[in-house]
């Protein structure tokens, strides 16, 4: 059974729900990624969001504001979905398909251990199984 903690990319960088998007972006920028989870300071890093490059760009750049000014918790919405460090990747592929999201991040004893995104699956997957995997994220509807 290969696992959700088989196919994640490993380690997790956290902004904090206060952080400046600028902050955000730069931390992006160094560590090459697209997405950083958000944690809520007040509780030992529990997960309260995911912000995006896309995030960054389109709900504060794109609206004139200056990402010094914005924090995290201007942008993130909803509830953060997550999977189990244990889960098995079909588990993993219906949380992310049901949800239409691009990135999952992984919990393992209430941390976070690891983020899977679409590279990580297209690496561990089938062609086909992407495929089918990429047809219900982006679906139109």
């Amino acid at each position: 059974m290969t696992t959700a903690k088989d196919i994640m990319h490993p380690g997790a960088h956290w902004i904090t729900k206060n952080d400046t998007l600028e902050h955000a972006a730069r931390m992006m920028r160094e560590l090459n990624l697209g997405a950083l989870p958000v944690g809520d300071e007040s509780h030992d890093e529990r997960l309260c969001g995911i912000i995006t490059d896309r995030d960054i760009v389109v709900k504060c750049v794109a609206y004139g504001r200056s990402p010094a000014d914005c924090r995290a918790s201007d942008v993130i919405e909803g509830t953060p979905r997550w999977i189990d460090a244990d889960a098995d990747i079909s588990d993993v592929l219906s949380e992310m398909e049901s949800h239409r999201i691009r990135r999952l991040p992984v919990i393992e004893n209430k941390r976070m251990v690891g983020m899977i995104s679409e590279a990580d699956l297209a690496r561990h997957l089938p062609d086909r199984q992407f495929a089918e995997f990429a047809d219900h994220v982006y679906a139109a509807g």
